[in-house]
């Protein structure tokens, strides 16, 4: 740790998270920091980042911020909180595991041609997986260009194939969550290259041009069950990735 402490710049690439979103903490009264410069530049002790973490451990839990003032200055001991985010994460981290496996089986059917049953879908993914998730898509764009693109491309696809979609995706997400962290903003030259990356994704599947691109990101990112995945990359990351999408779309309007 320095000497006089963290000035906000260095806490926050210390912590992987934004200057922006320290300000925020700050003026919430979440993470105040410990004392300001004669100028008044904030400046964080070690018990400032220790509260950080925590702070972070909590909202990567999904707790909103109010909860997590609650948490942290009730008069619950530190070795509490602890234990408490040890079993929230085992917790969780037991859910997606199943979860994991459940895809991984469900993904292995369609690559080997298969189809499964309502039944067999719910013997894989456990009492939360709801059968309709797999005629949703095919009920609200079944009549659609695009998803007769995406039908026809998609068909002669082998399990190679799709491993390197998924590969891809996974790519396309790390590049996301690292913009976000880095503070890089909606409208930016950046940002405006990752919405395109993004966008040329979905064409791998189906002409998506800037409009079809607003709409795809709108409709994922505003369903819980597709902002949950963004969220586990990065709290926060689903409405910065609205917002970089809706400003490219804008500057090819």
């Amino acid at each position: 740790m320095p000497e006089d402490g963290y000035t906000v710049g260095g806490l926050a690439r210390l912590a992987g998270v934004t200057v922006r979103t320290l300000h925020h903490y700050d003026d919430v009264g979440l993470l105040v920091p410990s004392r300001r410069t004669a100028t008044g530049y904030r400046l964080y002790d070690a018990a400032d980042a220790d509260r950080l973490t925590r702070i972070l451990y909590y909202r990567d839990l999904g707790f909103g911020l109010d909860d997590v003032a609650a948490l942290l200055d009730g008069d619950t001991d530190p070795a509490d909180h602890l234990r408490t985010q040890h079993r929230l994460l085992t917790e969780r981290r037991d859910r997606v595991q199943e979860l994991v496996t459940a895809i991984e089986r469900e993904l292995e059917a369609h690559m080997s041609g298969i189809r499964l049953t309502p039944e067999e879908q719910l013997e894989i993914f456990g009492e939360r997986w709801d059968p309709a998730y797999r005629t949703e898509a095919e009920e609200r764009w079944g009549d659609t260009d695009a998803w007769a693109q995406s039908q026809e491309r998609t068909r002669s696809w082998t399990k190679a194939d799709w491993e390197q979609v998924k590969e891809r995706t996974d790519a396309m997400d790390e590049l996301l969550a690292e913009a976000f962290v880095a503070g890089v903003q909606p409208g930016s030259v950046r940002a405006d290259e990752l919405a395109e990356a993004h966008r040329a994704e979905l064409n791998r599947f189906y002409d998506a041009d800037h409009a079809m691109h607003r709409g795809v990101v709108g409709f994922t990112t505003g369903d819980e069950r597709f902002r949950a995945r963004y969220e586990s990359l990065a709290p926060g990351l689903s409405d910065w990735l609205r917002a970089v999408v809706e400003a490219n779309a804008d500057r090819h309007a």
